[in-house]
């Protein structure tokens, strides 16, 4: 996994896709990949068996058409069961908008990259010594970046990405008060172009976001 770890940390962005449909995924992934963006998320849904199954297609899909060129995770891991479908289907991280002692340690026992989610000292220091590999501070831009820069003052030894609100105003500003990266969703992820094949417009979008 560590390849992985320097995809997700070089590249600093982590697209993720919700509520994409698995028909339109390889296409979301390719104009993302020209975009600049080598990291991408696919969501389950907690409320939808149905779209969670095409969670899975779609990651599956991903790392059979990309391989090594995009790391592919899943998003809203709420589960061991989760966590064990995920890795079946090819994901290389799983991130969590929470942090559950038995989700990270079923993805570290699978050797795969935990991401949990996390908003005190306490909880982003909890979640670290859990196995979390880099913490997802969620929601970033109601916490805001004065928050990031605080936080990271006394604990700048663990990984944090900012996750919620980031948007191609601010990414940079995440990154320079200390995340090793950002994660972005409907903002460039759009799903009204995607559903349009208006892929040249998710290209675009994704340059914007360049904040090495």
């Amino acid at each position: 996994m560590k390849d992985v770890m320097n995809m997700i940390r070089e590249g600093r962005i982590i697209a993720i896709i919700r509520g994409i449909p698995s028909s339109h995924i390889l296409d979301t992934v390719t104009a993302l990949h020209a975009g600049g963006i080598d990291c991408v998320e696919v969501t389950f849904n907690p409320d939808s068996e149905e779209i969670s199954r095409d969670t899975l297609v779609s990651i599956r899909k991903i790392k059979d058409h990309f391989g090594d060129r995009i790391a592919v995770g899943a998003g809203t891991v709420l589960s061991v069961e989760n966590v064990r479908d995920a890795a079946e289907a090819g994901a290389e991280f799983m991130i969590s908008p929470n942090t559950d002692e038995a989700v990270i340690r079923e993805t570290k026992r699978l050797g795969l990259i935990s991401i949990p989610g996390a908003v005190t000292p306490t909880e982003i220091i909890q979640a670290h010594r859990l196995g979390g590999d880099i913490i997802k501070v969620f929601p970033a831009d109601t916490l805001g970046i004065g928050y990031i820069k605080a936080v990271r003052g006394p604990i700048n030894h663990i990984p944090l990405t900012a996750v919620g609100g980031v948007n191609a105003a601010n990414a940079k500003s995440f990154i320079d008060a200390g995340c090793v990266g950002i994660g972005v969703g409907g903002s460039v992820v759009n799903k009204k172009l995607i559903m349009e094949g208006r892929y040249d417009e998710i290209e675009r979008l994704a340059r914007e976001y360049q904040v090495r």
